[in-house]
């Protein structure tokens, strides 16, 4: 079965990003393989804010090869809008009501793994509704101060099990968890 997977970049603070919606603090190195973890899904879960701003958003002619072969990749993918707004598209499905029984549908599909691409609002709707089965949180060397933290007004504890670190060069450290399905109340 498929796993929703949360990968996400957070400041050392907390924040996925800055207080005018900045991410220009996120780092792309090399050695993340980044590529390795596209290929490793083939569906992406997007909030309507998200999915407006990155769905479809194409790098500039300038942009260097590999940055336009992970978009590339990315727009290849699978994907799902939820969103209150019923909007068509050829190229996702919207999803307005029932996301649990939704997500399990597409979870049940088999295929690659899913991930959870946000925003803010759907991932704090994922982790309310207890929908992500794995956390992978990399860490960013970068105190903001404020903006929009990765997890705000929860309504229980979330239990995490550590399956995974790597270290970076620019000292991003990834880690992942699997979440632990009866933790959430």
């Amino acid at each position: 079965m498929k796993k929703v997977i949360l990968n996400l970049a957070v400041t050392l603070d907390g924040f996925i990003e800055g207080p005018n919606g900045e991410i220009d603090w996120c780092i792309m190195d090399d050695d993340m393989n980044f590529d390795a973890f596209i290929e490793s899904i083939d569906t992406m879960f997007y909030g309507r804010v998200s999915y407006d701003a990155w769905g479809n958003f194409q790098p500039e002619e300038n942009t260097p090869t590999a940055e336009k072969s992970m978009w590339k990749a990315i727009h290849a993918k699978n994907k799902f809008i939820f969103s209150s707004q019923d909007r068509q598209s050829e190229k996702a499905a919207f999803i307005t009501s029932d996301i649990a029984d939704k997500v399990a549908a597409i979870k049940k599909q088999g295929g690659k793994d899913i991930w959870l691409y946000g925003g803010a609002k759907l991932i704090k709707t994922f982790i309310d509704l207890g929908l992500i089965d794995i956390y992978k949180i990399s860490v960013h060397p970068t105190v903001l101060g404020e903006g929009k933290p990765l997890f705000e007004d929860l309504k229980g504890r979330i239990g995490l099990k550590l399956t995974g670190t790597r270290v970076f060069r620019s000292g991003v450290v990834e880690l992942t968890y699997e979440a632990e399905k009866t933790s959430v109340q």
